[in-house]
């Protein structure tokens, strides 16, 4: 059994957000209201695959006290991924996690984060590649995904269920497309289907649901709204440490 199943639902997690969940914030946040799960900051797997890894691997720093805690990694290389998830699983995360869902230009350029709904035969490369990094290192812990819903439109109907046909042990479903940014309110309808997806093909990968909740009341009723089995909040952690309390 991974950590994910033994979870009570719904649970909460806090979003991995670029140059804000560092571990500092983390150690902060673990102090005044610790959410189920940490993420990571998104960590470049071509980074940590390269002679130049020692600058990246701050990044990857936590204590005990942010367990469990989920290594966040992007890249388009499945070679570098798969390197990258081995040192990640050696350094005694609980779990991987792919950004598939980052609409930053400069990851996009790599063909990773959002570019990775255009191109879903690389996107189960990658996926893969993490599943072998961390049988390298011969360990055993999930992998999970975080995506929106589409790239200019929704594609929620084919590229929600290619990935829960790759066997992951939980999606994250950001309620946008990677075109709507955050400049439009999420629309939880999708995070609904998504779980209406996973339940037709029986499958056992764990929904999350992220966008634009703003406490664990609100959270609490899109979980039984929609049927997903996490919330993940992010920025409805500014200016209130306590959040998750």
């Amino acid at each position: 059994m991974n950590f994910w199943e033994k979870l009570k639902k719904p649970f909460f997690c806090l979003a991995p957000m670029a140059d804000v969940t560092d571990s500092a914030f983390r150690r902060v946040i673990a102090k005044y209201g610790k959410p189920d799960v940490f993420w990571t900051e998104f960590v470049s797997a071509d980074g940590l695959a390269s002679l130049g890894k020692k600058n990246l691997l701050i990044n990857l720093k936590f204590s005990k006290k942010e367990k469990p805690i989920i290594a966040q990694l992007f890249s388009a290389n499945p070679e570098k991924m798969r390197q990258a998830s081995k040192l990640c699983a050696k350094l005694g995360f609980d779990g991987i996690d792919i950004n598939m869902g980052c609409p930053d230009r400069s990851i996009e350029k790599q063909g990773a984060g959002a570019c990775m709904m255009k191109t879903p035969e690389i996107a189960g490369q990658i996926i893969q590649a993490v599943k072998d990094g961390i049988k390298d290192a011969k360990k055993n812990i999930p992998v999970s995904v975080k995506t929106r819903v589409g790239y200019n439109k929704s594609q929620l109907e084919e590229w929600i269920p290619f990935l829960l046909s790759q066997n992951i042990d939980a999606l994250t479903v950001h309620a946008r497309t990677r075109k709507d940014m955050s400049k439009v309110p999420a629309s939880w309808d999708y995070v609904k289907r998504a779980v209406e997806i996973r339940n037709k093909m029986k499958v056992k990968t764990i929904i999350i649901g992220n966008g634009d909740v703003e406490s664990l009341a609100q959270g609490k009723m899109k979980a039984l709204e929609t049927g997903c089995d996490g919330i993940m909040i992010g920025r409805g952690i500014f200016g209130n440490p306590w959040l998750f309390s």
